[in-house]
């Protein structure tokens, strides 16, 4: 595997389980706790390495060029659906400043992230799995899309469990 393929695909890797930890602590602990700093410091990790994947595949595989991706992106979404589409682009364009903004807000503005109105996260936190799931379950291949049905699979239990009061028993 050529070395822009192998970085490209280790940041997006990296990336998803920092957003599952990150996701996954959130999901567990909302005061100003251990486990809330941990949930922050993964987002942020998730967030770096997110960019770091978006710089690998506009660098080895596209060129710079947004009309590439956005090609690339019709074909992939063709292969799939049967309808030729490469405005999926600008999702991925919406996670990259989404994510920026909520890691912004939570280190500069922590109190005012932990008071957000409840809808505000559920939409966000809504949309990034619809992204993980659609990027590493529908349009991944090989262990990428082990690791999203894995991630995906987790973080619905956990959600599903916090949502109905209860607790794993230890």
């Amino acid at each position: 595997m050529p070395s822009g393929e192998l970085l490209t695909r280790l940041s997006i890797w990296l990336a998803l389980v920092a957003y599952a930890i990150g996701a996954a602590l959130l999901l567990e602990s909302r005061e100003e706790t251990r486990g809330w700093r941990n949930a922050r410091l993964a987002w942020s990790i998730g967030c770096v390495f997110y960019f770091g994947h978006v710089v690998c595949a506009f660098a080895f595989f596209h060129h710079w060029s947004h009309d590439a991706a956005s090609r690339e992106i019709a074909h992939q979404t063709a292969q799939f659906t049967g309808w030729r589409w490469g405005g999926g682009i600008y999702f991925n364009y919406a996670v990259a400043a989404g994510w920026l903004a909520d890691v912004l807000w939570w280190w500069l503005a922590p109190r005012g992230f932990q008071q957000r109105p409840a809808w505000l996260t559920g939409l966000w936190q809504g949309f990034l799995f619809f992204m993980v799931f659609n990027g590493a379950i529908v349009f991944g291949h090989g262990p990428v899309r082990i690791l999203g049905i894995f991630i995906c699979l987790s973080l619905a239990i956990l959600y599903w469990r916090r949502t109905h009061n209860l607790k794993l028993k230890t």
